[in-house]
């Protein structure tokens, strides 16, 4: 269901992707846990992210810490990932109609832009934490950082605020906790897992998705 009082009007329309199970069809960070880690300390971390005692960022710090990850290991990772096959028509629809694209991620956006250019999609810009190498070890960085905000390494809402055109229809499609907050700032939503489940339960209006087909059926019907 979305809000009956929305009129959709593809002029004014921008399109929001979180990346990490929506975009990819896994969860790219947490398979770099599995592969990568020397150890299970990630997984205390895990559970101290997820029942909110630490942020994201301290998580993900943690997290990298604990891999054996260097610029080689992980090129030859990233080539595996796969996206959701209906990825590529939605966003192919989408600049064909001049429709603004955007993917806000809590991700690293040397890995999000690598498997992007794997799959050969141009073009889409990338708004996520920043990842680079010095002399083969991992350096990070958190440009879009809220200060007073502790849940989140990337503040998503703020970017969705910041670059989404005045009086734009947001149509947000994610997946996780990271998404709930920038998602209550859209129009639309699609929403699944986590983000489904906290929509449904604050009876906020959402539209369900399995994968990106039903988002592309929607786009499609409605970029006339």
């Amino acid at each position: 269901m979305i809000k009956n009082s929305v009129k959709f009007n593809p002029k004014k329309c921008i399109v929001i992707f979180d990346f990490d199970n929506t975009i990819a069809t896994c969860d790219v960070f947490d398979n770099m846990l599995l592969l990568f880690s020397c150890d299970d300390r990630w997984v205390e971390l895990e559970k101290r992210w997820k029942s909110g005692r630490i942020g994201s960022k301290t998580c993900l710090e943690g997290q990298l810490r604990g891999m054996d990850l260097n610029k080689r290991s992980l090129d030859a990772y990233l080539p595996k990932i796969k996206l959701d096959p209906y990825f590529k028509p939605i966003y192919k629809l989408l600049q064909s109609k001049k429709v603004k694209a955007l993917v806000l991620s809590d991700n690293f956006d040397y890995i999000i832009n690598q498997i992007l250019k794997i799959n050969k999609i141009k073009g889409l810009r990338v708004l996520a934490n920043k990842l680079s190498f010095s002399r083969a070890k991992v350096v990070t960085d958190y440009p879009f950082k809220n200060k007073d905000c502790q849940i989140c390494a990337h503040c998503k809402t703020k970017n969705l605020l910041e670059k989404s055109p005045k009086d734009a229809l947001i149509i947000y499609v994610g997946d996780g906790s990271g998404d709930i907050c920038p998602a209550k700032r859209a129009h639309i939503v699609f929403a699944k897992d986590n983000l489904l489940r906290y929509f449904k339960e604050h009876k906020l209006d959402f539209m369900a998705f399995h994968n990106l087909k039903e988002v592309y059926t929607y786009l499609k019907r409605k970029l006339i």
